[in-house]
């Protein structure tokens, strides 16, 4: 029986961390960090993602502001309204809220905010500067996933790591951190030929996919540690992860439950960036 890893706990200890942090920039330089949130029309989801943020940027102590658009803003609208966040000194990092309506180009807008205010880890610079191994903001999710494995003090250097999922916020940037952390990684995807047989060998398995229950128990080596990162909604409404967690908790050695698991983390890392980049001023 896996031992779950508890990403409520994970986040309470960053968050811990990042609101001394806070404490000790404003006592040193009298700079408050500050986060600024966009969003662009009425999506329930981004909106329950921000209001938590609100709330948890409140208890670390860190400025935080959003602007909440119309559907039918205008792409320069919203190019004019990144400019004016990426002169204000008062604002450390700038969170674009996805998506975007289809009017807008994404990659655009994503690209128009500074590289030094980007602690969504985005921007090609940033991407850039991971792949290279000196990452300055790293991608949220996949920075949560990295400190969970610390926190849980599981060693990475010299295992097979296995990332399900290519996508450009987890997949890609999950398996670049593992690789630097030294695991022999393989990125599999739709194309991947007999999956099963590719995940059989991790010892590292990450699942990022977005398919309820995908993963089940014969892709799973015995005592593998499993990191679930899918959120999906089962006939029944309720939240279940990529991988069927009953099952594969009896072969797994850790595992994240969904949700409580990889979720938690990642407002905790955008507060966690949103510092790094205030110390940077």
């Amino acid at each position: 029986m896996a031992q779950i890893i508890d990403g409520k706990e994970v986040s309470q200890h960053i968050r811990g961390e990042v609101a001394k942090g806070v404490s000790q920039l404003v006592d040193r330089s009298g700079i408050t960090p500050g986060l600024a949130a966009v969003l662009v029309g009425e999506n329930p989801a981004s909106e329950i993602y921000v209001r938590n943020k609100r709330k948890a940027c409140t208890e670390a102590g860190i400025y935080s502001e959003e602007h909440k658009l119309p559907v039918e803003t205008t792409e320069e609208e919203l190019l004019s309204l990144v400019d004016n966040l990426n002169k204000d000194n008062n604002i450390h990092g700038i969170l674009i809220q996805l998506p975007l309506p289809d009017h807008i180009n994404e990659t655009k807008v994503l690209r128009a905010v500074s590289p030094d205010k980007d602690v969504d880890g985005f921007h090609p610079c940033n991407v850039g500067l991971l792949v290279e191994g000196n990452p300055h903001f790293i991608s949220c999710t996949p920075h949560g996933i990295i400190k969970m494995l610390e926190y849980y003090n599981i060693d990475i250097k010299g295992k097979e790591a296995v990332v399900v999922g290519r996508s450009n916020i987890v997949g890609k940037p999950v398996a670049m951190l593992l690789l630097h952390r030294h695991a022999t990684v393989t990125l599999c995807h739709s194309r991947t030929r007999d999956l099963a047989e590719v995940t059989r060998r991790a010892d590292i398995l990450v699942a990022a996919i977005g398919r309820a229950n995908f993963i089940t128990a014969d892709m799973v080596k015995d005592g593998a540690v499993v990191i679930d990162v899918g959120i999906n909604r089962n006939e029944e409404g309720k939240l279940t992860g990529d991988v069927d967690f009953q099952a594969v908790q009896e072969k797994a050695s850790f595992i994240t439950p969904v949700p409580g698991g990889v979720g938690p983390m990642t407002i905790s890392m955008l507060l966690w960036n949103t510092l790094e980049s205030a110390k940077g001023t």
